[in-house]
C-alpha cells in the first residue's frame, strides 16, 4: 500500500531543503516531486515541518536502564527492549545499533546476560518498528567467552564488533575503593569484586589471541569492527591492523586526526555535545565536529542526543544542517555499509522523522516512519489528519 507525504519541507541530498511531497511504497522512497498525482494512495499532512532521513545509533547502551531500573532490579529482557524501541521512535532513530556489553563481570553486562539479551531479541524482533541490530561490545579479558562469541557472529547474532578494554579504570577504581557501581550491576561485594577482577587481569597474556580470533570470525562475516576508547595513536592503529576501521570515543584529537587520516570512522558521543563537552574530561565532541574530526555522532547513554546535538551544533554557528544532521544519519549508514538509508532519494528506505523546528532552540519530533510506516506520533500532528483512527483501513499494515 502507497503512502503520500505532503505539505513538508525534506532536506535533500545536495543539502538543499526543499518543499516536495513523497510516495512511499513497500517500506521505501519509490518518487519524489514538487506535486504528485493522486492514485487513491492516503495522504498525510506534514504541517510544513521539517523531513530529515531517520537516526542511526551506531552505539547505543540506554537499554540497559530499562534492563536494570535500579541496582540489582532486573526487568526481563523483551519487556526491555519493547519500551527501548518506543523510546528510539519517539527520538527520531530509526535504526538503533544496542550496545550489549559482554564482560568477564557477571550480571548485567555478564555472558548470561549477553544471552538472554540475543534470544529475547529474536523472539521479541516481529513487534519492534525500529530497524534493531546488535553492536556487541566485548571486554578484551574476557577470554573464556571468546569461543560462544565466535559462534554468536558465525550464526549471524551480531552486526558490529567492538572491542573494550576498561580494566585500567576499573583497576584505579579498585585500588581507591570506589567499587560501588560495579557492585550494583555485578551483584557482587566489594571483596568479591576486586578478588575477581584480579583473577582476570592475571590472564592478560591470553588477551590477544582471544581478540584476534573474534576479529577474524568477523572479518569472515564481513561485519564492521570498532575500537572502544582508544587512549593512543599507537592503540588506534593495533586494532586497525585487526581490521577495526571506527575509532569510538577516541581520547584525544591527535588520536581522531590519526584514524581519518587512514580512511577511518570517528565516533564521538552526541551526549558531549548538548552537555558542552566530555564527562569523562576528554576529547570535546562540538569542538571536534568544528575541527572535521568527528565523522559520526551517537546517542551512548541517551537517546534524545543525536536529534538535539545536531540542531545545537547549526544554532552554534560554523555547521550547516546537511552537515549537522549526516554525524547522524548519512556518515552512520556509511561507516556501516548501510547504502540503504541515511538520505532522502528514491529508491532508500523509506525511514524519515518528521521535526517541528518552530523553536530552534527546542527541536521535537512530530512523527516517525520507519521502512514506510508511521511509527510514532506526536501530538503537534493530530490536527493535520496523521491521527491514528483518520484513515486506519489504508495505512499500511
Amino acid at each position: 500500500m502507497a503512502l503520500i507525504l505532503i505539505n513538508l519541507r525534506a532536506l535533500l541530498p545536495d543539502g538543499a531543503i526543499a518543499r516536495v511531497e513523497l510516495r512511499l511504497a513497500d517500506g521505501r522512497i519509490v518518487e519524489i516531486a514538487p506535486r504528485l498525482g493522486g492514485d487513491g494512495a492516503p495522504r498525510l499532512d506534514g504541517g510544513g515541518l521539517l523531513l530529515l532521513p531517520g537516526i542511526i545509533d551506531l552505539h547505543g547502551d540506554a537499554f540497559e536502564r530499562q534492563l536494570m531500573p535500579r541496582p540489582r532490579v532486573h526487568v526481563a529482557p523483551n519487556i526491555g527492549l519493547l519500551d527501548s524501541d518506543r523510546q528510539l521512535l519517539a527520538n527520531g532513530i530509526t535504526t538503533a545499533y544496542h550496545g550489549v556489553t559482554v564482560s568477564w563481570e557477571p550480571g548485567l553486562r555478564g555472558v548470561d546476560a549477553g544471552r538472554a539479551f540475543l534470544e529475547a531479541l529474536a523472539a521479541v524482533r516481529p513487534h519492534l518498528a525500529c530497524d534493531t541490530r546488535v553492536h556487541l561490545r566485548f571486554e578484551q579479558f574476557n577470554v573464556d567467552a571468546a569461543a560462544e562469541v565466535e559462534a554468536w557472529i558465525e550464526r549471524g547474532l551480531v552486526d558490529l564488533l567492538a572491542f573494550n578494554e576498561h580494566t585500567g579504570d576499573i583497576g584505579r577504581h579498585v585500588a581507591q575503593g570506589k567499587v560501588a557501581s560495579y557492585c550494583a550491576r555485578t551483584g557482587l561485594d566489594e571483596a568479591a569484586f576486586a578478588a575477581l577482577f584480579h583473577r582476570v587481569c592475571a590472564r592478560a597474556d591470553a588477551v590477544p589471541a582471544a581478540s584476534a580470533r573474534l576479529a577474524a570470525a568477523a572479518q569472515r562475516r564481513n561485519l564492521p569492527m570498532a575500537s572502544h576508547d582508544d587512549d593512543s595513536v599507537a592503540t588506534r592503529m593495533r586494532f586497525r591492523a585487526l581490521g577495526c576501521r571506527i575509532s569510538e570515543f577516541p581520547y584525544g584529537a591527535e588520536i581522531a586526526r590519526a584514524a581519518l587520516s587512514v580512511g577511518d570512522t570517528v565516533v564521538l558521543g552526541a551526549p558531549n555535545v548538548i552537555r558542552g563537552g566530555s564527562h569523562a574530561g576528554r576529547l570535546d565532541a562540538a569542538q571536534a565536529v568544528r575541527d572535521g574530526l568527528c565523522s559520526v555522532l551517537t546517542s551512548d547513554y541517551y537517546y534524545p542526543a543525536p536529534l538535539h546535538a545536531a540542531f545545537a551544533l547549526v544554532r552554534a554557528g560554523g555547521v550547516g544542517l546537511k552537515a549537522a544532521w549526516d554525524l547522524v544519519s548519512a556518515n552512520a549508514a556509511a561507516a556501516v555499509g548501510l547504502g540503504d538509508r541515511g538520505v532522502i532519494a528514491a529508491g532508500r528506505r523509506a525511514d524519515l522523522v518528521l521535526v517541528d523546528d518552530r523553536d530552534p532552540a527546542l527541536p521535537v519530533v512530530a512523527a516517525t516512519v520507519a521502512a514506510g510506516r508511521p511509527v510514532y506520533l506526536g501530538p503537534s500532528l493530530v490536527a493535520h489528519g496523521w491521527h491514528p483512527a483518520a484513515q486506519p483501513a489504508t495505512l499500511p499494515a
